[in-house]
């Protein structure tokens, strides 16, 4: 990112992998603001003074203009909360709204696929079809929610990055996670990431231009899979 591109957006910034990328965008020496619920301010309070807090929900595309305005880098937490098209809203709010040339990194899991060559585990197909329906069903998510807003994304020529994580657990920083482009690869059958990694490689992602029209799949760097990849490299 260019120098006026120091002012980095993180939009779901009260929740646990957005509060991971506050503390990393901030000592990175990034001009933060970060977007969330108005009841979820209070998540942001050890940061008081450090970041400028945008209140509202994160599909309002006037709270997403008023966000990004003036920011080089726009970070996407994709959350399909609800069956209101949550994750489709914000992520096409942040597409209309960014400043033109903007770096555009989005959060998402590996359920979404871009050109249809991931080869998905039993256990993540029976994952994604008992838990789909019932979340639909009790209105809690929809994850066809995600999968309509990261087609949005792929179908733009902004310059995105969708980075797709695997499953997430809490732990200290074991560093910058590998990533595969696509899942079934054998350097992520450890499905394994740490949270506080998975925000790393959001924020690393904004000064990575290979990273640009990409959909990275991840997995910790300390994991089995990826510790046998790189010795066998």
């Amino acid at each position: 990112m260019s120098d006026g591109a120091k002012r980095v957006c993180i939009v779901g910034a009260s929740g646990k992998l957005g509060r991971y990328m506050v503390r990393h965008a901030l000592d990175r020496g990034y001009e933060v603001v970060g977007v969330c619920r108005e009841q979820s301010v209070g998540k942001l309070d050890a940061f008081a003074g450090r970041m400028t807090i945008v209140p509202g929900v994160t599909n309002d595309p006037e709270v997403i203009r008023k966000a990004v305005a003036g920011c080089g880098g726009v970070l996407v937490v994709l959350v399909p909360w609800g069956v209101q098209a949550y994750s489709t809203g914000t992520a096409q709010a942040v597409l209309d709204h960014a400043e033109p040339g903007a770096r555009l990194v989005f959060s998402c899991g590996w359920h979404i696929t871009r050109d249809g060559k991931d080869v998905y585990s039993w256990k993540l197909k029976a994952q994604a079809k008992i838990f789909g329906p019932l979340a639909r069903l009790f209105r809690f998510a929809d994850l066809d929610d995600q999968v309509e807003a990261c087609r949005r994304v792929f179908a733009s020529d902004a310059r995105w990055t969708v980075v797709r994580g695997s499953d997430l657990e809490e732990g200290e920083s074991q560093g910058l996670p590998v990533w595969s482009r696509h899942v079934g690869d054998a350097i992520l059958e450890s499905n394994k990431t740490r949270r506080v990694d998975f925000a790393l490689f959001m924020v690393e992602a904004l000064e990575h231009d290979e990273l640009v029209h990409e959909a990275p799949a991840i997995v910790g760097c300390q994991t089995p899979s990826a510790l046998a990849h790189a010795a066998d490299g």
